[in-house]
């Protein structure tokens, strides 16, 4: 891919200074109509003189943004916190959801003078894409190909996680479920909660055990014995586990699992390590699990019975337990980038608006529910919860317009807001931003993304002059080594400008 350097400003000083001008007229007619005529005469007689000279402090627009201008705070790096266990966000009142503000120029939008062309054309960045706003007046800052849709990586868990909370809510919690056959048949039937655990360490505190589960089935069988342990996995299709854009490798490698109803450990070999080896078939894996279960819980006949694969006939639940709330399995997704729990959030979320729980159904249901903060989906395409695809096709902008409801805590969004990794602190930025870019830590909160072609960051930025600037930033076809420091050096540029970045 072409890398892709940005446009110069066009026209002299004289030029950019009428414009100004002009443009001050109309923001500002009545003291302009009082001193419009001296402006004329002025241009007239030599005024060019004069115009430059007004001008003339304003920086390059191709020096960097540390170049450009002086920040207006002090600011100190903020030091890294001792780790802690992935938070349960606090409650927050509910609001309701506005729009994402329409975007309304300041009075002094003519001298935003800081630029960034300078980071933003770094090598590193391979095929830029990127989109700054200021979240309190919906003014954009900066673009470079920003409505182009195109891949996310893991920033698309950003969009899985606004759409969970709209369709589920924050409370909403996943049940798996134990039904009676009769018989000796007795049925494990999976909801997608891949939190499920064997119950001998996991990567997901507090989710719910398996162990748990044959506790209650023995307490309400008692002596009767178990001869088939049936795995009920059909809430939606097994054949829909696997995107045929997804490497293999994610799997045998440990990142993504096929995606199943039913799982247990979200299927890893080592239920303990975030990254471990997945099977092809998590459904029989998770029954065999469960059989050892029956076992140890003194479940008769359970260490011998059959296990096989295949919908429940009976509605008769005789035990059952619930994942953490969404609230809780959020805050484990979005500092780990956990791609199990985005796909398995994806999933519930369109089982549980009626669109059946398909990868295709994706698009539609992400759209819907985004619609509903107020931003406008249109030209999303939605592949995966995950952002594993690189057919996944969000833009930049789309991103930074998301996140200005995120940034005020909109419909439950303050869960989003609270877990995002943090810049030099936390997450997958704990230990990015470091050297020339090292003022930004404590100030940046975004979502990572890593994929073979595409190396993007998307979230908020508490900028150095206070403003609340939101964005994206896609380094596409970059190798990770390069786009790493240039995606932070280019955000770091934008947190020194704040509210004076010009796109320019």
């Amino acid at each position: 891919m072409s890398e892709q350097s940005p446009q110069p400003p066009t026209g002299g000083p004289v030029h950019r200074s009428v414009a100004a001008l002009r443009a001050s007229v109309r923001r500002r007619p009545v003291p302009w109509g009082v001193g419009g005529l001296v402006v004329v005469l002025a241009v007239a007689s030599g005024g060019v003189v004069a115009v430059n000279a007004a001008t003339a402090d304003q920086p390059s627009a191709t020096g960097s943004a540390s170049a450009s201008r002086t920040p207006l705070a002090t600011r100190t790096p903020t030091s890294s916190p001792t780790a802690t266990a992935t938070p349960t966000p606090t409650a927050r009142a509910e609001r309701t959801p506005t729009p994402t503000p329409t975007p309304t120029p300041t009075a002094d939008a003519a001298a935003r003078t800081c630029s960034v062309a300078g980071a933003a054309s770094a090598s590193g960045l391979g095929r830029f894409e990127g989109y700054v706003m200021n979240a309190a007046t919906g003014e954009e800052l900066f673009s470079r190909d920003g409505g182009t849709p195109a891949q996310t990586g893991s920033v698309m868990k950003t969009l899985t996680s606004a759409t969970a909370l709209a369709v589920l809510g924050a409370g909403h919690t996943i049940p798996t479920t134990v039904t009676d056959e009769g018989g000796g048949t007795i049925a494990l039937v999976g909801h997608g909660d891949a939190t499920l655990s064997a119950g001998n360490g996991t990567v997901y505190p507090g989710a719910p055990t398996l162990p748990q589960l044959a506790q209650q089935v023995k307490a309400r069988l008692g002596d009767t014995p178990v001869t088939t342990i049936v795995a009920d996995g059909t809430w939606w299709s097994a054949a829909d586990a696997w995107d045929p854009t997804w490497p293999v490798s994610e799997r045998t490698i440990g990142y993504q699992p096929n995606v199943t109803a039913l799982m247990v450990d979200g299927d890893r070999a080592n239920p303990a390590a975030a990254t471990s080896p997945r099977s092809e078939d998590p459904i029989g894996r998770a029954g065999d699990a469960f059989r050892t279960a029956l076992a140890n819980a003194g479940v008769v006949g359970a260490s011998t019975a059959q296990v096989t694969q295949r919908a429940t006939t009976s509605q008769d639940t005789i035990a059952q337990v619930q994942s953490q709330p969404v609230s809780t399995l959020i805050g484990q997704m979005i500092p780990n980038s956990d791609n199990t729990l985005a796909e398995m959030l994806a999933r519930v979320s369109s089982k549980e608006s009626g669109a059946g729980g398909t990868a295709a159904s994706l698009t539609s249901v992400y759209s819907s529910a985004l619609r509903g903060y107020g931003v406008d989906p249109s030209g999303i395409r939605i592949v995966d919860g995950s952002g594993e695809s690189a057919s996944n096709a969000v833009s930049p902008a789309f991103v930074a317009h998301l996140m200005v409801p995120v940034t005020r805590g909109d419909k439950g969004l303050g869960t989003l807001a609270q877990v995002l990794p943090v810049a030099g602190v936390s997450g997958t930025l704990s230990s990015r931003f470091t050297g020339a870019n090292a003022d930004a830590r404590g100030k940046v909160h975004a979502k990572t993304g890593w994929i073979d072609s595409a190396n993007t960051l998307g979230g908020y930025i508490d900028a150095a002059d206070g403003t609340k600037l939101t964005f994206a930033f896609y380094a596409i076809g970059s190798p990770r080594a390069a786009a790493l420091p240039a995606l932070d050096a280019v955000t770091a540029a934008v947190y020194r400008c704040g509210g004076s970045l010009t796109g320019s």
